[in-house]
């Protein structure tokens, strides 16, 4: 599905343009250069991650249950495993460069900027995906999202297993559609239960629950697309655009009316077949690209942000536009860097040896670091 790629490519470039917008010496000095513009993505870039959350909802359904109901080609157990190890691999090999580069930026750099030293916890708990959930600070700028779509994917996997361990029946007729039907209305209660109430909790944005509205209009327009007749098809959109409508009545938040929107568009584009992107543009092309790297792109930049800036410290005073400039680098050595770890590590098949050699890699960052 190309259109996606190209959706994830342009969103993952506004998240790091967000991050290069607010951290480190270079946003100060390229302010000047372009202010409206670093202004935007410093204040708003950041909610291109309900891009990310609407689209993974969307492929999380198309892989569990693209009819509405858990595939039995593996068992819940193994998928929990699967996801963990493809998220893993790409994760512990960025998270030890981080660890590594932070080491090299620390003295150029601000402490609000550059993570400390990091705590054999620390590493732990951020190995495992638990660092929210036991306050421990950051490695790494954006790194809690890898954590909350691993959450999210164990909750979706829970509410379409549920119905399916109900049943008793063989996997056809009636019990079989019913099944199919629980799993649907599971996932829209859910969903509904985050947009009107978890959502608009602050305390609960380290948790699943918190962004499954998001995730759940995903997963809701994927089994939307699956209706054969047209007028299925418009009342349930409708009914989905009332939903959020609703929530943002409730509450406005512009995170969630992006989402809703990106789910809406979405909606709109894999009725009429658009998802494949036919005869698409040559200008596509690299979005296209940059889509399938997003998610190594997303773990390395900010490592090769902290380098650029320290860098850029240690040359003491510039010109605003060498920052502008300096800018400008960090997001195409960042690209540069995801290619590598995209072509070395994320499209390599998950094993349990290459996760753990590349957790021992990260403990072992950390304790020459704190050394």
């Amino acid at each position: 599905m190309p259109l996606l790629d190209i959706a994830k490519g342009v969103a993952c470039a506004v998240i790091v343009g967000h991050h290069l917008a607010r951290y480190g010496t270079m946003p100060a000095g390229a302010f000047a250069v372009m202010p409206g513009f670093l202004g935007w993505l410093a204040e708003d870039g950041r909610l291109a991650v309900q891009v990310f959350l609407v689209i993974a909802g969307f492929l999380a359904a198309a892989s569990l249950a693209p009819d509405g109901m858990l595939r039995a080609d593996r068992s819940p157990a193994a998928r929990i495993l699967q996801r963990y190890g493809r998220l893993a691999m790409p994760y512990l090999a960025a998270l030890t460069v981080c660890v590594l580069v932070a080491a090299f930026a620390r003295p150029w750099l601000g402490s609000d900027d550059v993570p400390a030293s990091p705590s054999m916890g620390q590493l732990l708990a951020h190995g495992f995906l638990l660092q929210d959930l036991l306050d421990y600070e950051s490695l790494s700028t954006g790194v809690w999202y890898v954590a909350i779509d691993f959450q999210l994917f164990v909750l979706a996997l829970a509410l379409v297993s549920l119905p399916a361990m109900w049943r008793r029946a063989p996997a056809a007729g009636p019990v079989a559609g019913r099944a199919r039907w629980g799993a649907v209305a599971l996932v829209l209660g859910a969903a509904l239960a985050s947009l009107l109430l978890f959502n608009r909790r602050a305390d609960l944005d380290d948790t699943a629950f918190y962004f499954f509205g998001a995730y759940g209009l995903g997963m809701l327009v994927f089994w939307i697309g699956r209706a054969t007749r047209t007028s299925t098809w418009q009342s349930a959109v409708a009914l989905l655009a009332l939903t959020g409508a609703g929530a943002l009545l409730v509450d406005w938040r512009s995170r969630i009316a992006l989402a809703l929107v990106s789910a809406l568009l979405i909606a709109i584009a894999q009725r009429r077949n658009w998802l494949s992107l036919a005869g698409r543009p040559d200008f596509a092309m690299p979005l296209q690209r940059l889509g399938r790297i997003s998610y190594s792109l997303f773990l390395i930049h900010f490592p090769v942000l902290l380098a650029t800036n320290a860098v850029a410290a240690a040359w003491g005073p510039h010109a605003p536009w060498v920052d502008a400039l300096g800018l400008l680098a960090t997001f195409a050595l960042s690209v540069a860097a995801a290619q590598m770890l995209y072509r070395r590590v994320e499209a390599r098949p998950a094993s349990w040896r290459a996760v753990a050699a590349l957790f021992a890699a990260l403990m072992l960052s950390g304790m020459v670091v704190s050394a």
